[in-house]
């Protein structure tokens, strides 16, 4: 049950009842350590549809239009199409992906704040028209490329929380939305809505107060310029966290109700990406190389007066692949050893590092580790976000392969919401497992 990210054709396992990830993942440690010992995905689609679930039950009234960029995995497209999300791209390729998929241009929005000229003439020509603008230059690219396109115009939020993260979001202020408007006046551009963003690591909900006014404020003022504004984008920012999604609710749902209120004709989307994905894929990788050095700074493991070793430990893949990420934020998960080992096992200051010999290829600073050896396995929970990308040519190895599965239960959870085999995508194909747990060694095989 094979699967890659560049091959439609991939297939699903359904798993019975009383089997697990966990066993899925033992029994690919196990093959892989027989075959190769490349680094291995294992998406659990079924927790895609429970995110759905989840979005539906807290912010039904939010249609969510899913980042594409975070994780372009034809399997996540293909499930989320079904489940009915409209689409947010950065890229013509990636509006080609899913418009393959048979969605319909107006479930589709562009969203990159640095456009080609090639990737807006695309658009226009396969009926993609909303589009995000944050600047005149950008407005008059659009205007000359697509005579139908509708703006929403995207405002920078205010940043209450210090984080540096903000310094890189785009978006205009409040005070040039009024020139942006009489540009698209004179251009006869429509301007049909609002976009804002909050990242993630944004610790206050109150940030959405002074968006959702500033918004407010973009509509009123494009009403004076006889725009018909029609659509709210509340951006991304979703973690994947029930809690946070209700926090977030708590909030926008009694402003939504003054500013923006049923009945008003004003359509509120959003963009979750690593929300549905960032929980659905488990990475598998490989020791292929271990140091032992002493027990300071100069190893990269960080200092702790003990006068046992500290181990540097090399892995299959690193930020050239899988953990690319990292380059630009902290690693949202921790080290977990695949294989048995005594709770009573001594642990040792450890450091994870890529395949390149980077001094920047570093995934874990500092943790504490049992002694492991190469061939060992390392597994890494949450890794469904902004992982799934071309390998970089720095190095020979290899692309992970991906193996999908989903539990009978969510099969069945998905034919209850109307969904079955036959009205699927194409290339969905569900593959029954067939897994036998082994009582000599608790791996076990399968069958597709």
């Amino acid at each position: 049950m094979k699967g890659f990210i560049e091959d439609a054709n991939y297939s699903v396992g359904l798993l019975d009842e009383g089997t697990h990830l966990e066993n899925v993942i033992d029994n690919y440690v196990y093959e892989h350590t027989l075959t190769g010992k490349n680094a291995f995905f294992v998406g659990d689609l079924g927790t895609i549809v429970k995110k759905h679930s989840q979005w539906q039950n807290v912010v039904a009234q939010i249609k969510p239009f899913y980042t594409v960029k975070c994780n372009s995995a034809p399997a996540v497209l293909e499930i989320l199409a079904a489940l009915g999300t409209g689409f947010a791209c950065s890229s013509k390729n990636e509006m080609a992906l899913v418009q393959e998929l048979g969605v319909s241009p107006e479930n589709i929005i562009d969203i990159s704040p640095c456009k080609q000229s090639s990737q807006i003439k695309y658009a226009a020509k396969t009926g993609v028209n909303i589009m995000s603008c944050d600047n005149e230059i950008e407005l008059k690219k659009i205007a000359r490329n697509h005579p139908n396109a509708k703006l929403l115009l995207h405002i920078a939020t205010e940043d209450i929380s210090g984080d540096e993260e903000s310094n890189m979001k785009f978006g205009t202020t409040l005070k040039n939305c009024r020139h942006l408007l009489e540009c698209a006046k004179e251009l006869d551009v429509q301007i049909v809505g609002v976009k804002f963003h909050v990242s993630s690591s944004c610790k206050e909900p109150q940030v959405y107060i002074h968006a959702l006014s500033d918004a407010r404020c973009v509509f009123d003022m494009a009403g004076e310029f006889g725009f018909k504004m029609t659509i709210l984008d509340i951006g991304g920012g979703f973690t994947g966290s029930e809690f946070q999604l209700q926090e977030v609710n708590h909030v926008i749902s009694p402003l939504l109700d003054v500013y923006f209120p049923e009945g008003s004709g004003i359509k509120v989307i959003s963009e979750p990406g690593s929300y549905y994905v960032s929980s659905a894929f488990t990475l598998a990788v490989n020791i292929i190389a271990k140091k032992a050095v002493e027990n300071d700074v100069s190893s990269g493991v960080g200092k702790t007066g003990s006068n046992e070793p500290a181990f540097m430990y090399y892995m299959n893949d690193g930020v050239y692949g899988s953990f690319a990420s990292k380059l630009s934020e902290n690693l949202n998960t921790i080290p977990e050893v695949h294989k048995k080992y005594k709770k009573d096992a001594p642990l040792f200051t450890s450091s994870l590092w890529g395949p390149s010999c980077d001094e920047l290829d570093q995934i874990v600073e500092n943790c504490l580790l049992p002694e492991l050896n190469v061939g060992d396995w390392l597994i890494f929970d949450n890794m469904g976000a902004d992982t799934l990308h071309e390998p970089s040519a720095f190095n020979d190895f290899q692309r992970p392969t991906i193996y999908y599965m989903m539990s009978f239960s969510d099969w069945y959870e998905m034919q209850d919401a109307g969904i079955t085999s036959d009205t699927m995508m194409k290339n969905f194909f569900f593959v029954p497992s067939c897994i036998q747990l082994s009582q000599d060694d608790s791996t076990f095989s399968t069958e597709a």
